[in-house]
């Protein structure tokens, strides 16, 4: 990706030779909100169906709603938005969490509550566009790969302490109480972002390339495709882990085993963080593998609760470092064309989501829970076909500057 200057030191050629902490911890927080608001729903459905007078299925469509506001919006607005100032577009991202929200916890109304989620995917494939590419400009090349692992920490740390504290809160107080939390959360964080965050420049008009045409540049394909069925096989089984553990007679130990995998998605975070500039490829393979042990440890010792918090280690493992290793890569194929590759992935990853949440639906009514784990593992088969051939160009044995 060409690089700029923040405007805060204008005419500055010499990149930063150290991390700038503060701003990315603040990406890092934009991207905790991203990832919460899209799952906070699922803590909170028996409140919200009974407040807006519908099912709990109906209720749990208003994460279907985001997703696909996300894969609706991604690519047109990023098209759309090129030329932006990169602060400005994230403000206006943030922004728009922050009053989607808000409608969420005021609003009574079904048909409301889903143009309010809906806004906040559109909000989300804006963001998530836009964040990965921002943290790689805020770091020397040497050190792009730890910016992103820094900012996608947001992701694990929503899932693992995000979604039980949001649950927490709407049992305590109410579910709007939960969003309402969010509301004041990007209200703050929309502060430090003007405050700390360095701006960058927008991509001149007629130098822009067609969303599409990344496409044609090598290594974006494999990096799209390995994006679109990764997710897809981890949220066949994520979506359902609840359903899953009942199945087992564990139904009661779900809070712990989310934690358990939060937590070892954290450690993926930190070890993805220190070795991703020398060894993306390495880790890619080792994230597909480690899932795939994962989940066959899980189809076929599911009777022994030990190997299942075994299986959830390696799963935690293997996927929290995923969508800093998928980000990165998609920046380094895409060079000219990051900010359109980045935009295919944002929506390839929510097109997969929605389908994982699909297939496993599917899985669930003609064969059971059973079957969940059993599906991932032909599903990873390409990925890691994939990951092993895009030896070139997408999983390159040597990243720019780096040595593998």
């Amino acid at each position: 990706m060409p690089t700029a200057e923040a405007v805060a030191a204008p005419g500055t050629t010499t990149p930063r030779q150290k991390l700038p902490l503060a701003a990315l911890l603040a990406l890092a927080t934009a991207v905790f909100i991203t990832s919460l608001t899209e799952t906070l729903p699922a803590g909170l459905l028996p409140g919200m169906s009974a407040d807006l007078g519908v099912g709990e299925s109906a209720a749990g469509q208003t994460v279907t709603v985001y997703a696909i506001g996300t894969a609706l919006t991604a690519l047109p607005l990023t098209a759309a938005t090129a030329a932006w100032r990169r602060k400005r577009l994230l403000l206006t991202a943030m922004a728009g969490f922050a009053a989607a929200n808000t409608v969420t916890a005021l609003s009574g109304d079904y048909t409301l509550t889903m143009a309010a989620r809906f806004v906040a995917g559109v909000a989300a494939g804006l963001a998530w566009a836009l964040l990965a590419g921002y943290a790689r400009r805020m770091a020397p090349a040497h050190l792009q790969g730890k910016a992103i692992a820094v900012a996608m920490a947001g992701i694990p740390v929503a899932l693992s302490l995000g979604v039980p504290a949001g649950t927490f809160l709407g049992k305590v107080l109410s579910w709007q109480a939960a969003f309402l939390a969010m509301t004041g959360l990007t209200v703050v964080l929309l502060g430090w972002i003007a405050a700390l965050v360095p701006d960058f420049a927008g991509q001149p008009r007629g130098a822009r390339t067609p969303m599409l045409g990344a496409l044609r540049v090598p290594g974006v394909p494999p990096v799209l495709f390995v994006t679109l069925v990764f997710v897809l096989a981890h949220t066949v089984l994520y979506t359902y882990v609840a359903a899953y553990l009942d199945g087992l007679g564990m139904g009661g130990r779900t809070d712990l085993v989310l934690l358990v995998f939060g937590a070892a998605s954290l450690a993926s975070v930190w070890i993805t963080g220190a070795l991703i500039h020398r060894r993306l490829r390495t880790l890619t393979l080792a994230a597909v593998i480690l899932v795939g042990t994962a989940a066959a440890v899980l189809a076929a010792f599911s009777g022994t609760p030990a190997l299942v918090y075994a299986a959830v280690v390696l799963w935690g493992l293997g996927w929290g470092g995923a969508p800093t290793l998928l980000q990165t890569a998609a920046g380094d194929a895409g060079g000219d064309a990051a900010d359109a590759a980045q935009a295919m992935l944002v929506t390839l990853w929510n097109i997969a989501m929605a389908g994982g949440g699909v297939l496993g639906g599917v899985l669930l009514g003609l064969a059971g829970t059973a079957s969940l784990p059993w599906t991932i593992l032909p599903l990873l088969v390409p990925v890691l076909a994939v990951v092993a051939v895009a030896r070139t160009h997408g999983f390159p044995l040597r990243r720019p500057g780096g040595t593998s």
